[in-house]
Order: C-alpha cells, then structure tokens, then sequence
C-alpha cells in the first residue's frame, strides 16, 4: 500500500504549433481542462498503472475546480484524504502543448500551499507505518514535504521524493530520503552542473537516485550499482505527465517486491505510454495495457 501526499491542480491546456517565446503571442487551437498537479498525477500512476492500492493526502479549495480532480481520482481508484482549504482557490496549471509534443507550463499553487505538517495526522489516513511507501514532490510547502519524510522515515517507510520543480533541499531533508527521483536539470540544480551524469548522481547523498532522460530513458544509482533503462519508442502526442506516470509506476513496481531494474522498465513503458494521449491523468494507461506493451518488446 502507498501513500501519495502532495499537489492537486486543473490543468488548462491549449495546443499551438508552437511554444510562445518572451512577448511573442501565438494563436492556438484546441483548448481543454485536464485533472493535473505532481501529487495527483503520481497516485493516479500508482493506482492505474501500478495497480496498488493508493491513497493520496491533498489540500483543494471549496471551488468547482476540486470536483473534476477528485473524479479522475476516483476513477483511477485511489482513495482521497482532502484537506479544504476555505481562503485559496484549488490549484491550478496553464499549459501550451506545441504541434511537436513539448511543453510549457505554469502552476498556480493555490490550496496547494494549505497542506501542512499537521494534516498528516487529522483527515483520516490510516497510520503511516501501514504503508510501504511515502510518495512526494515540491509543489506544497518544503516544510511540508519535510515534516511527513521525517515522520515517515522514523517508521521505516521508504520515502521516495521527486524533486521537482527543483529547487534547493536542505541536508535533513535529504537525510530522510530513501529514493530521489530528478530530471537532468533538476539533477544538475542538486548536484552542479559539472562531470556527467554518473558524477552527479554520486554527489547526491541519498541511497539510490534516478535520472530520467526524457526519450532516451533513464539512470540510475542504487549504491554503487549503475543502471540503464533506455527508452521505448514510441509517437508522442502531448509529453504532459509523462515524468509523474514514471514516478507513480517506478513506486508501485517496488511496492509490489520488484527489483528496481525490473521497476525501471515498467516505469519507463508507463511514461513511453502516456505520450501517446493527451493530458496528464487522462493518458495513463492502465496495468494491462503496460503488461501487453512490455510484451511486445524486445530490450
């Protein structure tokens, strides 16, 4: 069983050819809301992709805005703890999705800023030592984040952290982080810019860390073991959730004993899978899907 605690937001997204540069206006097209934010994309990942029992804390305003997020959530069967925050709007994300599948983004926080270290333990989650994994990402506050690791950690959960978007983390965060998820620039933000990809990961003092590399896949370090993971081909549509479906599956795998090889791959068809559809929850795919996907590779 894993717990998810982080962001929830709707998602506003217009496709244009392409992203809009500084002072540039761009005529877009076809404009939709999707279900979105880090936290809810994750839990949506670990209970349809990974298909473990996931329960996600989050904190959503007393807005119209919360009602579609909370039915993606449901549909994807993960059990929802929501915190209603009264004075703040549900969060939400402005996204241009350009004709070549890339992305802009901009969040507003909103009710995101409303989850706090004492809601771990009033909106009725069953005890954190009943899970196996803790779940989290940088869009509520760090002394958030920071609290629920600490805690977690104490009871020998494994705490996993996406640290996006990147930011700097202070050494007791850190310190209580089992499983560090990045990207290259928020790797390079953690670890400096300088030496490649293995060198980065080895300054990181967090036991194992993974790197993803968008359409070539991902690294990672568990200790001194190296591992690859390339990516699988695949024809993007809309690259929109595509890190948090990988974060999602990646936890649900080693929830279910998996090796973090093993994990690897299946977090990696999962991303690969949701860049064939649009928006973020609404393009993960399910644990069928990811099984008969994996099927039909060769690596």
């Amino acid at each position: 069983m894993v717990v998810v605690a982080g962001s929830a937001n709707l998602d506003f997204v217009v496709r244009a050819a392409h992203i809009p540069g500084p002072g540039e206006t761009v005529l877009g097209g076809e404009f939709k809301t999707y279900p979105g934010g880090k936290g809810a994309n994750q839990a949506a990942a670990c209970a349809r992709a990974g298909g473990v029992v996931t329960h996600m804390l989050a904190a959503l305003g007393n807005d119209a805005y919360a009602a579609p997020i909370e039915a993606s959530l449901a549909a994807a069967g993960v059990v929802l703890h929501a915190v209603r925050v009264a004075d703040q709007a549900t969060g939400t994300a402005f996204i241009c999705v350009s004709d070549d599948a890339e992305n802009a983004i901009t969040v507003a926080p909103g009710a995101n800023q409303g989850l706090v270290p004492a809601h771990l333990a009033s909106t009725g989650l069953p005890p954190l030592a009943s899970f196996s994994h803790l779940l989290m990402q940088l869009e509520t506050p760090l002394a958030t984040v920071a609290a629920y690791a600490h805690a977690a950690h104490a009871l020998g959960v494994t705490v996993v952290l996406n640290a996006a978007p990147a930011q700097a983390l202070p050494a007791e965060l850190l310190a209580d982080v089992d499983i560090l998820i990045v990207n290259e620039g928020e790797l390079a933000a953690l670890a400096g810019p300088t030496g490649d990809l293995y060198a980065q990961l080895a300054r990181i003092g967090v036991p194992t860390v993974v790197v993803t590399l968008g359409g070539r896949g991902c690294l990672a370090r568990s200790g001194q073991q190296r591992l690859v993971q390339p990516a699988f081909p695949v024809k993007p549509v809309d690259t929109t959730g595509a890190g948090d479906t990988f974060c999602g599956a990646l936890v649900a795998a080693l929830s279910q004993s998996l090796t973090l090889a093993e994990a690897l791959r299946q977090a990696i068809a999962a991303a690969a899978l949701a860049c064939t559809k649009m928006g973020a929850q609404s393009s993960i795919p399910t644990r069928a899907e990811v099984t008969d996907f994996l099927a039909k590779q060769t690596t």
